[in-house]
C-alpha cells in the first residue's frame, strides 16, 4: 500500500471514528438527561446538557439555515482540500489536524440537519426520545446542536472598585461545548502552533 493510499484510508477511519464518538456522546446525553440537567463530576468539570442553534461554544451569530448550509459547504471544501493535499504528499500531522476540523464540523452538521426530525423536545424533567421521521421538534436543517462539557476552571468576584464589572461574578472557562467543538479547536490550534504553508507543500 502506498503512502497516499494509507493516508486516504486513515482519513476515512479517523473521520468515521470521530463522528461515531461525537454522536454516541450526544445521543447518550440527549436521551439520558433532561435539558439543563447538570452532573457534577468535580468542581472544575461538569456534564451540563444544553442545546444551541448557533456556532461552536453556544454562539449565535447567523440565521440557522444559513449557518447549516455554510457548514455543509465548508466541510465539502475541506474534504476536497484534504484529498488534494494527500495527493501532494501532506505530512501526517497536518492531515490529522485537517481531519479533526473536518470531522468535528461534520458532527455538528449532523445535529443541525437531522436532530430536529428524529427527536422530540419535552419540557424538563422529561427526557427526549426518538420519534418517527419528520415528527420531531423542528424541520430539516433547523435542529439544535447538543453540548455537554463544562469546565468552570476558575471562579472569582471582581472587586467593587473595578469599572463596569465591579462585583460581577466571573468564570473561566464558561462556554459549554461538545466533542466535535473540541476536535475543531484542537485541530485549528495545532495548525497555528506547529505547521505553516511550507509544511503542507513539502513535508513528507
Amino acid at each position: 500500500m502506498t503512502r497516499r493510499q494509507k493516508q486516504a484510508l486513515y482519513s476515512v477511519v479517523l473521520s468515521v471514528g470521530i463522528l461515531c464518538v461525537d454522536q454516541l456522546i450526544k445521543i447518550a446525553v440527549k436521551t439520558g438527561m433532561y435539558l439543563h440537567q447538570s452532573i457534577h463530576i468535580t468542581d472544575w468539570f461538569q456534564i451540563v446538557f444544553t442545546e444551541n442553534r448557533g456556532m461552536a461554544f453556544g454562539m449565535e451569530l447567523f440565521d440557522k439555515f444559513f449557518l447549516t448550509s455554510f457548514r455543509i459547504i465548508a466541510v465539502t471544501f475541506l474534504i476536497y482540500y484534504i484529498a488534494r493535499q494527500i495527493s501532494k504528499g501532506i505530512s501526517w500531522g497536518c492531515l490529522v489536524c485537517l481531519i479533526l476540523i473536518m470531522a468535528g464540523a461534520a458532527g455538528n452538521i449532523f445535529d443541525c440537519v437531522f436532530y430536529g426530525m428524529i427527536f422530540n423536545n419535552p419540557p424538563a424533567p422529561m427526557i427526549a426520545e426518538f420519534v418517527s421521521w419528520g415528527t420531531g421538534y423542528e424541520s430539516l436543517f433547523h435542529g439544535r446542536v447538543v453540548d455537554m462539557f463544562y469546565f468552570p476552571l476558575v471562579e472569582w468576584n471582581w472587586p467593587s472598585f473595578v469599572p463596569l464589572i465591579g462585583g460581577e461574578h466571573f468564570i473561566f472557562f464558561s462556554p459549554i461545548f461538545n466533542f466535535a467543538d473540541a476536535c475543531i479547536s484542537c485541530g485549528v490550534l495545532a495548525l497555528f502552533l506547529f505547521y505553516n504553508k511550507k509544511t503542507f507543500r513539502n513535508e513528507k
